[in-house]
C-alpha cells in the first residue's frame, strides 16, 4: 500500500543528508538510476515488496543489483530502509526524492500531449514560449502522443492546464448541442 507521507519523510532525510555530505548531485544520479531500474524491472520491485524474502536476502539481492552503480550514501540509505522493514516503499521514496530535488532546484516538469510526434524545433519553441510567458526558467519537457486528441495539444505545467485539442473543442460543441444553446439564443 502506497504511503506518500513516509516516502516524503525518507526522501527529505536523504536530501538533507546528501546536502550535509556535499553529495546531492551524486545521490540524485543514483536515485535516477534506481528509478529506471524500478520502472524496467518489475521483478526488482516484487523482491522489495515480498514479505516472504528475508531482509538479509533482500540486502544481498540489492547489493548485487546496485554494486557499482550507486554511491555509499545511497547504499547505506537502502540498507537502513531494509533494517527498518521499509524497503517495500523504496520506489515511492525514490520518486519523492526526485520530485523534492527538482523543487529545490526550481526545475519545472511540463507535460505536453499531442496527437502526433513533434520535432525538436517545435518542442524548443514551446519551451521558449513558456519561459517567456511565465516564471518557469528551468523546464523539463515530457512529451506523450495521444491520437485521441485528433489535433492540437494539451499542456500541463504545475497546476495549470491548457487544452487546445480538437477533441476538447468537439466535446464543447457536443455539449452545446445537448443543451440546445442554439435554440434558446434564436428565440
Amino acid at each position: 500500500m502506497p504511503n506518500p507521507r513516509l516516502a516524503t519523510r525518507y526522501a527529505k532525510s536523504l536530501i538533507d543528508l546528501s546536502i550535509e555530505k556535499g553529495q546531492l548531485e551524486n545521490v540524485f544520479a543514483d536515485m535516477q538510476w534506481l528509478q529506471v531500474v524500478c520502472k524496467i524491472s518489475r521483478e526488482f520491485v516484487n523482491v522489495l515488496r515480498s514479505p516472504v524474502i528475508k531482509a538479509d536476502k533482500k540486502e544481498k539481492i540489492i547489493e548485487a543489483v546496485t554494486r557499482s552503480n550507486v554511491g555509499e550514501i545511497t547504499k547505506a540509505f537502502i540498507n537502513l530502509m531494509i533494517r527498518k522493514n521499509r524497503e517495500s516503499f523504496l520506489p515511492e521514496v525514490i520518486t519523492a526524492f526526485v520530485t523534492q530535488y527538482k523543487v529545490s532546484k526550481n526545475i519545472y516538469i511540463v507535460k505536453l500531449t499531442t496527437a502526433s510526434v513533434l520535432d525538436d524545433e517545435l518542442k524548443n519553441a514551446i519551451v521558449n514560449q513558456i519561459r517567456a510567458t511565465s516564471k518557469m526558467q528551468n523546464i523539463e519537457l515530457e512529451t506523450t502522443v495521444n491520437e485521441d486528441l485528433i489535433g492540437g495539444f494539451v499542456l500541463r505545467a504545475g497546476d495549470q492546464l491548457v487544452d487546445a485539442s480538437i477533441a476538447y473543442d468537439l466535446k464543447n460543441i457536443s455539449k452545446q448541442f445537448d443543451n440546445n444553446d442554439f435554440i434558446y439564443k434564436i428565440r
